[in-house]
């Protein structure tokens, strides 16, 4: 009886050892799997930061397509509308320093310590060869495409400046929110764009800003 009763505790001492081997490789094989990371307070906040650069790049990006137009458009206000597009592309690439650069205007960009009149001969030069491609083009109506700047200069220059007027207001309403370093480039863009508006509007010609 003695044998019997050692054998039945071995019997039940092996079977207890494999079933906790079991349990044991179960358990493993799930832990080879990492939990899921959850990101950080400070990964939301670089990632809300860059969402808000991006947007806001995009804000000041509306105006420099919106001079750009203005330039292909009409050569003789490249002098007045030059400087001020080249501000713009300055506020886009440091809004969004990852994004690509802007391109550059329309017929070149003439050096920053020329004379306003050096910015309007290659304009002038390309307005005329531009003026063939567009007569022979079909019009903006006809080919479903949305209409170009206005004829009169002056009426473009006063789309431009309510244009500036809501780029302005659009980067002041996104410093609620911002982070302290890109809240003060916000208010920044947000006062030069302020002053493109009022320079547009401005009988007299203006410099950027």
């Amino acid at each position: 009886m003695e044998r019997t009763g050692t054998t039945r505790r071995r019997a039940l001492a092996a079977t207890g050892a494999a079933a906790a081997g079991l349990l044991g490789g179960c358990s493993g094989g799930g832990g080879d799997r990492p939990a899921p990371r959850r990101p950080s307070a400070a990964d939301r906040a670089r990632r809300a930061e860059e969402a808000l650069r991006r947007r806001s790049a995009g804000v000041s990006r509306d105006l420099l397509a919106g001079y750009d137009a203005a330039i292909a458009a009409h050569a003789a206000l490249r002098p007045r509308l030059a400087p001020l597009r080249e501000a713009a592309a300055r506020h886009v690439a440091a809004l969004d320093p990852a994004s690509p650069p802007p391109s550059p205007p329309p017929g070149g960009a003439a050096p920053p310590d020329a004379p306003p009149g050096a910015a309007g001969a290659p304009a002038a030069a390309s307005a005329g060869a531009g003026a063939a491609r567009d007569a022979a083009a079909p019009s903006p109506s006809a080919a479903g495409d949305p209409p170009g700047p206005p004829a009169d200069p002056s009426v473009v220059l006063k789309e431009l400046a309510a244009l500036a007027s809501r780029t302005a207001g659009a980067h002041t309403e996104a410093l609620d929110g911002a982070p302290p370093e890109l809240a003060r480039l916000l208010a920044s863009v947000a006062a030069a764009s302020a002053a493109h508006a009022y320079l547009l509007a401005a009988p007299a010609e203006g410099g950027a800003s």
